[in-house]
């Protein structure tokens, strides 16, 4: 290892023996169980960006790479740092409150999830003619959770995204907003928060649940699910929060649906008002 080593946000020297020590307080501390590889990609990234890396301003997210046939580390910023880069442009007056959607529960992978459907946040940049500029951005959850994964592939949500159903939404719709507002001092990279449970082909990144299974080698869609399921689906479909052609997408992204499945989902059965309405 060299005498000393570029890795102060400032671009001061440190000594080798100072350089390790950092170094083991990143792997032990803010990244623990993460390579030396890993850790030195950090270290890199901030020296690039002039960042303090103990403030923790990336994560390091693990991705598919679909071309490797591998899971590989990325370093990607976290929403903490669009919060300070856009408070350090002296513009930013703050954001709303996180509005959320209407709450839906329903089979997603192995397990059943109740999750908002979307959420709304707000904003605020002050510019220099003294108007207060909104930017509002809308992220929908079942667009950006993060899947469980593994051998099984599973396509229930992970721990993170299971626990924190509304708080993992909202700071991605944070971050789209704060994109829309401080482009130049946020950039254009997708946070962690956005990325995690995504895959990496040829250099873009999309849902893991779109990339690795296609509709046509999904099995059938079990009979016996089908028909524990069928009445909240007509909830759904008579609640307004989703039209049949939503939830039968959704539901052949687990299974496929015969004819006669799909034309029970898109016939709900008629109450007694409505009936009575009709023999009128």
């Amino acid at each position: 290892m060299n005498a000393v080593a570029h890795i102060k946000p400032s671009g001061a020297m440190v000594t080798a023996d100072q350089a390790d020590a950092i170094r083991t307080a990143l792997k032990t501390s803010l990244y623990p169980g993460a390579s030396d590889g890993s850790v030195d990609m950090v270290l890199a990234y901030c020296q690039a960006a002039g960042l303090d890396p103990m403030q923790k301003p990336v994560h390091i997210v693990p991705m598919w790479d679909g071309k490797a046939r591998q899971t590989r580390d990325v370093v990607m910023p976290g929403i903490g740092l669009y919060r300070t880069n856009a408070a350090r442009t002296g513009e930013f007056a703050g954001m709303s409150e996180p509005e959320f959607g209407p709450m839906i529960t329903e089979v997603i992978g192995s397990r059943e999830v109740t999750y908002p459907e979307w959420c709304k946040v707000t904003v605020y940049r002050q510019l220099r003619s003294g108007h207060v500029a909104e930017f509002t951005a809308v992220e929908y959850w079942i667009e950006n959770y993060a899947i469980k994964g593994g051998k099984e592939q599973d396509q229930s949500p992970n721990a993170m995204w299971s626990k924190r159903v509304r708080g993992q939404l909202a700071k991605c719709a944070q971050a789209q907003a704060l994109r829309m507002a401080f482009p130049e001092a946020v950039g254009a990279a997708p946070t962690a928060e956005e990325m995690e449970g995504k895959e990496i082909i040829e250099g873009e990144a999309t849902h893991v649940q779109r990339a690795r299974v296609e509709p046509a080698e999904l099995p059938d869609y079990p009979e016996a699910d089908f028909a524990t399921n069928l009445p909240k689906w007509w909830d759904f479909i008579a609640s307004g929060k989703k039209t049949a052609d939503e939830v039968i997408a959704t539901v052949q992204t687990k299974g496929r649906l015969t004819a006669e499945q799909i034309k029970e989902i898109r016939n709900p059965p008629k109450d007694e008002a409505e009936e009575s309405e009709e023999q009128a």
